[in-house]
Parts: C-alpha cells; sequence; structure tokens
C-alpha cells in the first residue's frame, strides 16, 4: 500500500476537489485527508468555514477516492504527517499557507517524504473563493438544503 496524504479546510466541496482527490490518488493506492481544524480556518483566513469540522470530515468520507479523513492539529501543522507517515504528499497548485515551508520542516523532522504539487482544475470556474462569494444564508433552511443538495451532486 502507498499512502499519499493532502490536506486542507474542504469547506466548499466542489469539482475541483473531486479532481484534486483524483489526481492524488494517482500516486499511490490509499489517500489520506487531514482537514483543517475550525481554529486553524479561523486563525488562518480570519473566519470560520460554513461547515464544521465534523460536517467537513462527513462529506469528505463520502468521497469515492477519500480513504481515510483525519483532523489537523491546531497547535502544530506537522504532527499529522510525523503521525500518519505517508509515502507522498500531495498539495494543490494554490496552497501556500503552510505548505511553503514543508519540505524544509519535513527534513528538520527527519522525514524523507516527496512533495507533489498538483495541477488546477479549471481554476477559473472551480475554485473555493469562487463559491465563497456567493455563499449561502446558512440561517435560511431552504438556503441550507439547497447547499447540502448542490454538496450531495458534487460528490456524484
Amino acid at each position: 500500500m502507498k499512502k499519499i496524504m493532502v490536506f486542507g479546510s474542504f469547506d466548499h466541496l466542489h469539482p475541483g476537489h473531486i479532481n484534486f482527490f483524483r489526481q492524488a490518488k494517482e500516486h499511490g493506492t490509499y489517500l489520506l485527508v487531514a482537514v483543517a481544524r475550525d481554529a486553524t480556518i479561523k486563525q488562518i483566513k480570519g473566519r470560520l468555514p460554513v461547515f464544521t469540522e465534523d460536517e467537513r470530515m462527513q462529506h469528505l468520507m463520502a468521497i469515492p477516492d477519500v480513504d481515510e479523513v483525519v483532523l489537523g492539529y491546531p497547535d502544530d501543522k506537522f504532527k499529522v504527517i510525523e503521525e500518519n507517515r505517508p509515502d507522498i504528499i500531495c498539495l494543490g497548485h494554490d496552497q501556500h499557507v503552510f505548505a511553503d515551508r514543508l519540505p524544509e520542516e519535513l527534513r528538520r523532522r527527519g522525514l524523507d517524504i516527496p512533495v507533489v504539487r498538483l495541477k488546477a482544475y479549471r481554476r477559473d470556474i472551480y475554485q473555493s473563493s469562487h463559491f465563497r462569494k456567493n455563499s449561502w444564508d446558512l440561517n435560511s433552511p431552504e438556503d441550507l438544503n439547497r447547499k447540502h443538495d448542490a454538496l450531495k451532486r458534487t460528490i456524484k
């Protein structure tokens, strides 16, 4: 078994994420997804995610290419790598927070894990920031139901 690890918040799942998981899975047989904690997202992006970390984990487990989902650590972003010891780490084309210093941090911790940057998929359409701009009113039951329906269609 060759374990691939990816990271992210995965708040607004869309076809770009599905393509990201498929590209990552081409590098091995077992895809492990590390999900950013709510507190980490708030610290980095200045806002909480729309879906809680538990909801995001559930959404990810519904994706066929994903074999396992774990939560990251708010105090040590690299601890999840040490614990899971992947054979390869795949990064999204636009991942820079945490990822920019990843190779040097892996070396510092004595981990010899290749890091591969994956290609963008229809970046003009499928980028999480585009979905955030058209965010749903999660206090509205109608919008919440539409968001869940859209998420189910994305995963299929």
